[in-house]
């Protein structure tokens, strides 16, 4: 249990004061009946540590999904001084580019239902999962060094899906600035045959349906109605993101000592943003950021062709469009205002998403009414949200909001709570189909093992940092 101190500013954010060699107080949103759990691991101490590193400006955030991680806690959001800050590895997570995306189709709950059986199968077998899966492309390694530059735009010329599709994904899916120089043989080695992979861990594709509209006007606009079926991917840079970050971890613990950077956790291990050492980073980041946007891509491509299988139906009649796709571990440049001042800063984002309110000029013009959508996955045995940015993003966040769930408890914890009891079984009484690579994947993935994710949503709901439009039910669910 931490002993952190923790004042109470509002009923949805607490601060944890500036002390000691922070340079600036940390704040975590969350409610009074939250704190118990949020407490009880190092999240809230890890969040207090970020507050430390040159250049932060105003807070170390944390969203109300926080929970133990490398260097920066899960859920944490921290702004740097493009002039005066740093960059770290930590703050961007070794799944580069973790993210989600949301399709919703023309069908409806009642149309799939019946077959839905069928089209976890086949979904199951067009999408490779579980640890080190292999895909159904091995590429050359031009065509690798095409992927870390293009992203979705690789996909695209592929025939993987279409020019009209990049502008619902975040960045278009493809982030200038990646450099594949700084990718390492072994990077690439374990890239060239994942890509169009979920992965392992709590990476998963579901299929589902609209179960609740909370504001009729925003749902409108994302093309979302009452039973309406939709496919949520989340997965990220696989293999190749991994690696790149263990390769720039190595370099950065070098740096700290190069540039005298003074740390509370080896693990914050960074470098000055405006150095080689750092902009290297962003280099080799941008490559592994460019390789998920095209992973989930490719996913979704391959969905549409078990959708049309199953359904026995062309592609244009199960219209499974992308809503939006969002990145949940990234650092990008972004101008802000913070206390009257615009300024250029590197937002890091780990476990948490993006959130830019109606009228951003990053968000698509379909949007520009309602905000950027913001996709919020629960767990498999009850419920996901989709959000739109709001304004209090800019004011309070960075333009940052939560990014799911949140784990409660641990995996070890949750297979000895899953111990002698059939998961799939139980889920598939309630109604939910759950394939996965391995018994122990599900198990460590049962629904008691995180946080309601309603109290999450609606906590970022109260603070304005989110709007809440839709919350969305599974049917069925594939974890890697």
């Amino acid at each position: 249990m931490s002993e952190i101190k923790l004042n109470k500013l509002a009923d949805y954010l607490w601060e944890i004061p500036q002390e000691g060699n922070m340079l600036v107080p940390a704040r975590i949103y969350a409610t009074e009946k939250m704190l118990p759990n949020l407490l009880a691991d190092n999240a809230p101490q890890q969040a207090a540590n970020v507050a430390h590193m040159p250049g932060i400006v105003g807070y170390s955030l944390a969203m109300p999904d926080i929970h133990w991680g490398y260097g920066f806690p899960i859920g944490g959001v921290a702004a740097f001084d493009v002039d005066s800050g740093v960059i770290s590895p930590g703050g961007v997570g070794y799944d580069i580019n973790c993210g989600v995306r949301l399709m919703a189709s023309a069908l409806t709950r009642e149309e799939v239902a019946p077959k839905m059986q069928q089209l976890m199968g086949a979904l199951y077998k067009n999408v490779p999962t579980g640890v080190g899966a292999s895909g159904r492309l091995t590429l050359e390694q031009k065509e690798l060094q095409h992927v870390m530059t293009e992203g979705a735009k690789w996909t695209v010329k592929n025939d993987y899906g279409t020019e009209a599709e990049r502008d619902f994904i975040e960045e278009r899916g493809t982030m200038a600035g990646a450099n594949p120089d700084l990718i390492s043989n072994k990077a690439s080695q374990r890239g060239r045959s994942q890509l169009g992979t979920l992965g392992s861990g709590n990476h998963f594709l579901e299929v589902g349906y609209v179960a609740e509209i909370f504001d009729a006007t925003a749902a409108e606009a994302l093309g979302l109605f009452q039973d309406q079926v939709t496919v949520i991917i989340h997965c990220g840079s696989r293999g190749f993101g991994h690696q790149v970050c263990e390769d720039q971890l190595s370099v950065m613990d070098k740096a700290v000592h190069k540039y005298g950077i003074t740390l509370p956790d080896r693990q914050l291990c960074c470098a000055p943003i405006s150095s080689p050492e750092g902009q290297n980073y962003l280099g080799a980041m941008r490559c592994a950021v460019n390789f998920a946007f095209a992973n989930r891509q490719i996913i979704a491509h391959w969905t549409r062709e078990s959708f049309s299988h199953i359904m026995n139906k062309a592609p244009k009649y199960i219209g499974l469009r992308t809503v939006y796709e969002v990145a949940h571990n990234i650092a990008k440049m972004e101008r802000h205002t913070f206390e009257g001042v615009e300024r250029e800063v590197c937002v890091h984002r780990k476990g948490a998403t993006r959130a830019f309110p109606a009228g951003h000029p990053h968000i698509p013009s379909a949007y520009q009414n309602v905000g950027q959508p913001v996709l919020i996955p629960g767990d498999m045995g009850r419920y996901s949200y989709v959000l739109v940015g709001a304004p209090g993003s800019m004011e309070q966040t960075f333009g940052s909001t939560c990014h799911g769930a949140g784990r409660a408890m641990s995996r070890n914890k949750a297979m000895k709570v899953a111990a002698g009891r059939n998961i799939a079984k139980e889920m598939q009484d309630q109604g939910v189909y759950v394939m996965g690579a391995s018994r122990r994947t599900i198990d460590e993935e049962i629904p008691e093992a995180y946080k309601d994710v309603t109290e999450v949503v609606d906590t970022c709901h109260m603070a304005g940092i989110s709007h809440k439009v839709a919350q969305l039910r599974p049917l069925g669910c594939i974890k890697g």
